[in-house]
């Protein structure tokens, strides 16, 4: 069964930063698109940063560029998130997905991330 289990998400101010972390298990972690979105209040969900199996393979919404750094450890089979000079628009629930095609599209529950002084 999959299971992906994000942490990290809390309270910061503008400025600050937060590191996500999204535990996987259930499934070939390695050979696995991995993907963090996110759903600010009131709005849809957005794809923010997304790596493929090779560590170099990422890319990113051009809100956060520059800001944010997704990462994956392999052996640990977890996705990360590094988040950078937060802004109050960068508040939303953050979402974990693994996406091995369009039946096998899983996700975390998500984590909240606020960013208010």
């Amino acid at each position: 069964q999959v299971h992906l289990v994000e942490s990290g998400g809390g309270l910061v101010q503008p400025g600050g930063s937060l590191r996500l972390s999204c535990a996987a298990s259930g499934f070939t972690f390695s050979s696995t698109l991995m993907r963090w979105y996110r759903q600010p209040p009131g709005k849809e969900r957005e794809l923010v940063a997304s790596i493929g199996t090779f560590q170099g393979n990422t890319a990113y919404a051009n809100s956060v560029k520059g800001r944010f750094i997704i990462a994956r450890d392999n052996d640990q089979n977890t996705v990360y998130l590094q988040m950078n000079s937060l802004k109050p628009e960068d508040t939303a629930v953050y979402f974990c997905n693994a996406y091995r095609g369009t039946s096998n599209d899983y996700w975390g529950q998500g984590t909240q991330v606020t960013v208010s002084s």
